[in-house]
């Protein structure tokens, strides 16, 4: 099984959890991908590439509450060119200050619920990290991807021992 971490930023934050996250968790896939979303679409969801990995949507918000302008092409793709994702299996980090109470993670947010309406399974919850917490993202992301990757894991080799 393979993680692919698809990273949406425009300063940089989101990428610096995803390379955190490729070095701490390596030990619990085959392999770990980073991939900033310049210039992605739907098809990186395609069925073919779905089969062995877990995803994880890796974004801060910009502006009121967009998703960064080097992620805008995928999530449009998403709207624009509809199709089923039943076969993805996914994770979101969304990075966000809580002193824009109003679009508070809401890239992230935003992604989710894109996924969602094409069918794709999200496992666990989606996780918010807040930049006027004080706390690193990246500290905080590896350790929640941690326990989110084990608990994914499980989950879909159970899902597989099923059928």
């Amino acid at each position: 099984m393979k993680l692919k971490i698809l990273v949406g930023t425009m300063t940089s934050t989101a990428e610096y959890v995803a390379q955190a996250i490729q070095m701490d968790c390596a030990d619990l896939v085959s392999e770990i991908e980073v991939e900033l979303m310049d210039g992605l679409d739907i098809g990186v969801f395609n069925a073919a590439q779905a089969e062995d990995a877990i995803y994880l949507i890796c974004t801060s918000t910009y502006g009121s509450g967009d998703v960064p302008d080097n992620a805008r092409a995928l999530y449009e793709s998403l709207g624009a060119q509809p199709r089923f994702l039943g076969h993805v299996h996914y994770g979101v980090m969304a990075l966000g200050d809580r002193t824009y109470l109003q679009t508070f993670c809401f890239g992230g947010k935003k992604f989710d619920e894109r996924l969602q309406d094409l069918g794709a399974r999200r496992i666990g919850e989606v996780w918010c990290h807040d930049a006027s917490s004080g706390t690193l993202p990246e500290s905080e992301g590896t350790e929640w991807c941690h326990q989110w990757l084990t608990r994914a894991l499980d989950a879909i080799h159970a899902s597989q021992a099923m059928v």
